[in-house]
This record gives structure tokens, C-alpha cells and sequence, in this order.
């Protein structure tokens, strides 16, 4: 009868864990990437089909759709901060790429407002 209980919990625990993005690039140094304009340019290319990915900058933009349309649900606390952090620095350097970053992943506008409150206090 122990068993059964044991196997509940780990069951209960599977189905409540909360999935995440993988963690492979949760370290990027997003200030060094926010200070070096080339790079956020290269960064933001990629994001908006205008330059080939680097696999870092590969990996995000697999995710972004997603990311925008839940709201960072699956963001682990490092990616709510360098996805809060490269909004940031895109709509203060590169203004004309962030409104288009903006158009791309959320055409209706929809869902930019309640995701940059999601991710403020990151």
C-alpha cells in the first residue's frame, strides 16, 4: 500500500512540475550583448529572418513565438531577465527593430502589454 502512495506522489509531482525552455543559454551575458549594438543587431536579424542565426541567438528565436503568445510561461527567472533586458535595450538602441520585433511576434498587439509586466520585476 506504500508503493501505491509513493507512486501517486511522484504522478502528482510529474503532472505539477512546471515545464520549462531548455536552460542551455540561461547564462548569456545580456548587458555585454545590449552594449555591443552589432551583436543586438545580428541578434534581432535573426529573430526577424533578416540575418543567419548564431546557435545561441538560434536557440532563443525557437522559443520566442511561443514565449510572447504565454506569456513566459516556460521562462525560467534567467530568461524573463535577459528577455526583459534585450526588450529594453532593443527599444532603447534599435527602436525601428523593437516595433517590428513587436509586429512580428505579436501582429495584434495582443500580447506585448501583459508580457512585459509578467517579466518587469525580472
Amino acid at each position: 500500500m506504500k508503493y501505491i502512495y509513493v507512486l501517486c506522489l511522484i504522478v502528482l509531482a510529474s503532472v505539477y512540475a512546471k515545464e520549462t525552455y531548455t536552460t542551455e543559454n540561461d547564462n548569456l551575458d545580456i548587458e555585454a550583448l545590449i552594449r555591443d549594438v552589432p551583436a543586438l543587431e545580428e541578434f534581432v536579424g535573426c529573430f526577424l529572418d533578416t540575418v543567419e542565426c548564431n546557435p545561441v541567438a538560434a536557440d532563443f528565436k525557437n522559443d520566442i513565438k511561443e514565449a510572447v503568445e504565454q506569456l513566459c510561461e516556460k521562462c525560467t527567472d534567467a530568461q524573463k531577465h535577459i528577455f526583459k533586458r534585450f526588450l529594453e535595450g532593443l527599444k532603447e538602441k534599435l527602436p525601428a527593430k523593437y516595433e517590428a520585433f513587436k509586429k512580428k511576434y505579436d501582429a495584434d498587439g495582443n500580447h506585448f502589454p501583459a508580457l512585459e509586466a509578467v517579466i518587469a520585476d525580472f
